[in-house]
């Protein structure tokens, strides 16, 4: 009997056949169940947990699986609407004009026959306080009366604005309730030419003390700026009272604040004189205004009658 049938006959495996011994092999490789070594049990969990991963991916939720994309196109979104938003601030108006004042025809001659007092009433729509930016309809433009801007944002610095520089109702309205004066140009209706504007220019460099506060210039007005809403080239703005003109004539604005101004605005800066019939205003918002100046309305300096105002305006 050969040597190979003894060692099967023995119940040892033929020779080069390694026999498992305690779950290895003779040659000491450990052996699964099946047969598989150990390093093939790894690779075959390995797959098995690359596919699991895989399966688990695919089955996230959407917004899960795109929370980064979607988080950047939310923040691309929220710019440009921002962007919009600061655009259309800037391009819309702080104001708006449900009309604008139609000009009158000159005033009748006072029962005294001396002409009129300058300028035309325009209905008081009164004073509140706003606060910036916020904006404000008025009934009639230029409007010399009406809610404005507190402290914060006016009265604005009395001085020449040019055409490029913003100015809006909400402010210049301040310095019209404390007894400033405000002059108006209109580009679009041709008082922006060089000749106008020098002359605008030199009407702030001379312009004397208030009438009867005797405010210097640049306290309070004259607010020299431009405002296209009105149907005449020129119009100076008293508290409650608008003077029109078809070209600048300075010498008039000039007769008008001497002998109009601190008369009747809200919050004087000092005691008023008693009025005289020649300074008491029309009763009608239409009244209408003199081209004329009036000698005799030049406004008193008696001691006045009303109460000491605040000096500072408010």
């Amino acid at each position: 009997m050969s040597n190979e049938s003894k060692r099967s006959s023995s119940g040892l495996p033929p020779a080069g056949v390694s026999r498992p011994v305690g779950g290895r092999d003779v040659g000491g490789t450990e052996r699964g169940p099946a047969g598989e070594t150990r390093r093939g049990r790894r690779e075959r969990e390995r797959e098995r947990e690359r596919a699991r991963s895989r399966t688990t991916y695919r089955r996230r939720p959407f917004l899960e699986r795109n929370r980064g994309s979607l988080l950047a196109l939310l923040v691309i979104a929220a710019v440009v609407l921002a962007g919009g938003f600061v655009v259309i601030q800037a391009n819309s108006k702080a104001y708006a004009c449900s009309t604008q004042t139609d000009p009158a025809p000159a005033a009748a001659p006072l029962p005294n026959g001396s002409p009129g007092p300058l300028g035309q009433v325009q209905s008081d729509i009164g004073r509140n306080h706003i606060i910036a930016p916020a904006n404000q309809r008025y009934a009639a433009c230029p409007p010399a009366s009406g809610p404005h801007y507190a402290s914060s944002g006016g009265p604005i610095p009395g001085r020449y604005y040019s055409p490029d520089d913003a100015t809006v109702p909400e402010g210049w309205i301040h310095n019209l309730e404390h007894g400033g004066l405000v002059v108006l140009y209109s580009c679009d209706k041709g008082a922006c030419d060089a000749t106008t504007q020098q002359a605008l220019q030199d009407l702030f460099k001379s312009f004397p003390d208030s009438p009867i506060c005797k405010k210097p210039k640049g306290q309070i007005g004259p607010v020299i700026t431009r405002f296209e809403e009105m149907k005449k080239p020129i119009a100076a703005l008293l508290w409650g009272r608008v003077l029109f003109q078809d070209k600048l004539d300075t010498a008039q604005i000039l007769e008008y604040f001497t002998t109009q101004a601190e008369l009747h605005n809200p919050e004087p800066q000092c005691a008023r004189p008693p009025p005289t019939p020649s300074e008491a205003p029309s009763g009608s918002p239409g009244a209408s205004s003199s081209t004329t100046p009036s000698s005799s309305s030049s406004p008193s300096t008696s001691p006045a009658a009303s109460p000491e105002a605040s000096p500072g305006p408010s």
